[in-house]
């Protein structure tokens, strides 16, 4: 059974305004582990002292496209050893790199040969998506333009809603490139709110949290564990319908009730 993360985006300003108070209440509503996002703002050993003592496992790190290059991917990866972290993955791509279908061939290239340098040291890279990825673009999604040419130790972290807003079906992607949802975005997102509203944020698509929309978690958690090998599901949650910490120990109160 795959284990329950926070992506820490949700809670980012308590979390900037309170570093271990807020991991200390992540960890106190019953969270396995906790997926950072961009920049670091303190040094690993503070990171990591923080985790140790509350039992929290680093589920991942969301890692700025430019923390990635040649030239800062030496440090970055001796960050990430002190941190005890081993999945890297790759949040987002400037709009300027990602305008034709060779701009996601480029990409997926890029990728590889990041995934090549992390391998050496035990760790994997991977790509989280946003809506665009589901848009068709000469002739081929992106998402697929990408997946189908990245190796696949690249993990393919899928965002439920993000995914849906731009008009994917998680089942589908899922069983499409089996084994490589090693972690997953687990978003509420209300798909009968979609139609005529355009890709605006923050959309009210969004507000609901896990329990309270209308996605067939049934069916993605068992995409999941059957064909995904996915081993976190990580929660996110964005809008402001519910205050970030109550958004997201309702969504995992929801999860828990679903035998997660």
């Amino acid at each position: 059974m795959p284990s329950i993360g926070l992506q820490l985006y949700s809670v980012r300003r308590e979390l900037d305004a309170d570093m271990p108070g807020t991991l200390a209440a992540v960890a106190q509503m019953g969270y396995n582990g906790v997926e950072f996002a961009g920049a670091p703002q303190h040094n690993a050993a503070a990171y990591k002292a923080q985790l140790d003592a509350l039992g929290l496992a680093c589920c991942g790190w969301h890692v700025p496209f430019d923390l990635v290059q040649d030239d800062a991917l030496d440090e970055t990866i001796a960050f990430h050893h002190a941190l005890g972290n081993e999945k890297l993955i790759i949040p987002g791509i400037p709009e300027e790199l990602r305008q034709s279908r060779d701009d996601w061939r480029k990409l997926a290239d890029f990728t590889n040969r990041v995934a090549a340098r992390l391998a050496p040291e035990g760790m994997r890279t991977g790509y989280h998506n946003h809506w665009h990825e589901f848009t068709p673009l000469d002739g081929e999604t992106p998402w697929d333009t990408f997946f189908g040419n990245t190796d696949a130790s690249v993990i393919m972290q899928f965002d439920t809603g993000n995914a849906i807003f731009g008009g994917g079906e998680p089942v589908e992607t899922i069983h499409k490139y089996p084994g490589r949802a090693v972690t997953v975005h687990v978003k509420p997102m209300m798909k009968s709110l979609l139609d005529g509203r355009g890709h605006d944020y923050p959309h009210p698509a969004f507000d609901p949290v896990i329990g309270e929309d209308d996605t067939d978690w049934a069916a993605f958690f068992d995409a999941c564990e059957t064909v995904g090998g996915t081993e976190w599901y990580i929660v996110e949650y964005e809008n402001a319908a519910y205050t970030p910490l109550d958004a997201v120990e309702r969504c995992l109160q929801a999860l828990r009730k679903m035998g997660k």
